[in-house]
């Protein structure tokens, strides 16, 4: 079971009253667990935000015992995705998204996310099929990111790539024969959107001809199968020690 309407875990829950992004309709706590600084902290925002919170027997959490909540629930609004135009219309010089194309795994995509807000990317697009969305496994694996960045839906991940190139971006798909390494490209002077696919796929054909760079991430043995979001972590933090030094 995956459910998209709560958020479990002290730490989630903790970041989600923080950000203020998503709509807290009720916290519940077990009464089984000692009260921490965590769970005061959970209190304290609640009481702040006029959000409710119960404490409750540990079996209203019976539902949820394949989740490791630790004692605590929070029962929201579905997320709330942004618009592309939206997104476009807000960015800035030397913007940066990554497009996921198939990722399945909801722990993949948590993991994901939080690599993307640790190094400073403006926003994830994900296309409305074929692609896990948004549930309370991507949002516990993401230990909150997912309330500090833009999650964008399309319908379409050609017609937002061609979206991109039309306003002035670069898209870059990964690919494991590319003949270009994902270091050699100069990321720091254009904004730029980076195409990640499945461990099985990888990034769809249609996807691959329709970017403006392909890359790879160079291996030293014939064991080529990297996780995607260990691979999107080598790359982005190379865009992101570009930015950061200058140099390519």
């Amino acid at each position: 079971m995956e459910n998209s309407d709560i958020i479990y875990g002290k730490n989630s829950i903790t970041e989600a009253l923080i950000a203020g992004t998503r709509e807290i309709n009720k916290i519940i706590i077990s009464k089984n667990i000692h009260s921490d600084s965590k769970i005061n902290k959970i209190k304290e925002l609640a009481q702040e935000r006029g959000v409710i919170f119960q404490f409750v027997a540990k079996e209203k959490f019976q539902p949820y015992a394949e989740f490791n909540h630790q004692g605590v629930i929070a029962f929201v609004s579905p997320i709330k995705y942004e618009d592309l135009d939206d997104f476009l219309s807000k960015s800035h010089e030397n913007s940066s998204l990554v497009i996921l194309d198939g990722i399945e795994d909801s722990h993949n995509l948590g993991a994901i996310i939080r690599t993307c807000v640790c190094a400073g990317v403006d926003g994830i697009i994900i296309p409305s099929r074929r692609n896990v969305q948004v549930n309370s496994v991507v949002e516990k694996t993401s230990a909150g990111a997912i309330n500090h960045i833009p999650i964008i839906k399309v319908n379409s991940l050609v017609s937002a790539v061609q979206k991109l190139k039309d306003n002035n971006w670069w898209v870059i798909a990964t690919d494991a024969s590319a003949k270009d390494n994902y270091y050699d490209i100069k990321y720091n002077d254009m904004n730029f959107a980076i195409i990640m696919g499945a461990e099985h796929a990888g990034v769809s054909k249609t996807l691959i001809k329709a970017s403006d760079f392909v890359v790879k991430i160079p291996m030293q043995n014939q064991f080529n199968s990297l996780n995607v979001s260990n691979a999107l972590s080598a790359i982005i933090f190379e865009t992101l020690r570009q930015k950061l030094t200058g140099k390519s």
